[in-house]
């Protein structure tokens, strides 16, 4: 789970860019003021109660453009833009340069360099009474296999010479007592999924994509998430010709949004899904007029596609 240095042509030959592998997609209960600022001023954040549902997508691809890599999405929340509802994501860590390049300058997404660090420990059974939250309300817990083996993955944002943890996500990697079958990882699903990304530094725009998915699917145990243990630190910063004072007002700005990005990945786990044999075609992005300045032009007299032009 190295950081690839190997550059890939792979993204140059156009879209859709197919990438293949596995995933977990875990949907949390995140507070809407931890989300909110994540959340472009055009989009309304859909939320109940004072929460939304953010979490993570970590996927590993065997194939794609840009190679063999990893992939941790931090899912701020659910935003709004009739007539269509999409995660936002508030961080995106990719160890593949290639991949973080074309998602910062071709999706508009957060893409950061990381290092994904594995280490795997033997299970021997499962404790007994553990209790599984929302399987249990839906009778689902007893049907879960036995975990063998226990995964934890180590994310670190690479910051210049630094390595800057984020997380640990502890994963129970499931053994089925008999020869793994398509029918033990869940029964095949399609699915299109509609995203919107955009206003960053690397592409001011907001923009619109969709990812067509097909994979088995199956309900797993959540995993679980703990923070880093210390922030790290960004060496090279004492060069005397450079202004403190803007770079303290960096510093603050960026701790607070990775402080923000810990808090969506510790908030409480509600469902987490296993996408087994993933299939995921992207397709390129188009630029997005927002539903209320789409209203106001049209109340000026302009069409819609006077507006893109």
């Amino acid at each position: 789970m190295d950081v690839a240095d190997k550059h890939s042509s792979g993204y140059a030959r156009g879209p859709p860019w197919l990438f293949k592998g596995s995933a977990l997609y875990q949907l949390h209960l995140v507070r809407a003021e931890t989300a909110r600022p994540f959340i472009p001023k055009e989009f309304k954040l859909v939320q109940f109660f004072g929460y939304t549902l953010g979490g993570f997508f970590l996927a590993h691809y065997d194939e794609s453009p840009a190679g063999i890599f990893d992939e941790l999405v931090v899912i701020a929340g659910i935003v709004w833009n009739p007539p269509t509802s999409c995660a936002w994501a508030a961080r995106v860590l990719v160890n593949s340069h290639d991949a973080c390049s074309h998602g910062q300058k071709e999706v508009g997404l957060p893409s950061h360099v990381a290092m994904f660090s594995k280490r795997t420990e033997v299970v021997t059974k499962r404790p007994k009474n553990k209790p599984y939250g929302f399987l249990n309300m839906f009778g689902m817990a007893a049907a879960l296999p036995t975990p063998k083996e226990h995964c934890e993955i180590q994310v670190s944002e690479i910051n210049n010479s630094s390595l800057v943890p984020l997380c640990s996500i502890g994963l129970p990697v499931v053994v089925p007592k008999s020869k793994p079958s398509n029918k033990w990882m869940g029964p095949m699903i399609r699915m299109s999924l509609p995203s919107f990304s955009g206003q960053t530094l690397h592409n001011p725009h907001l923009l619109k994509y969709s990812c067509q998915i097909e994979c088995r699917v199956q309900v797993v145990e959540a995993a679980k998430i703990s923070g880093p243990q210390n922030k790290g630190s960004n060496e090279g910063c004492d060069d005397d010709n450079i202004d403190t004072g803007d770079l303290d007002m960096k510093k603050s700005e960026e701790d607070e949004t990775w402080g923000r990005c810990i808090s969506v990945l510790l908030s409480k786990p509600i469902l987490a899904l296993e996408f087994n044999h993933l299939k995921m075609q992207v397709e390129a992005p188009t630029i997005l007029v927002p539903h209320s300045a789409e209203n106001k032009m049209i109340g000026n007299g302009f069409r819609r596609e006077e507006a893109l032009s």
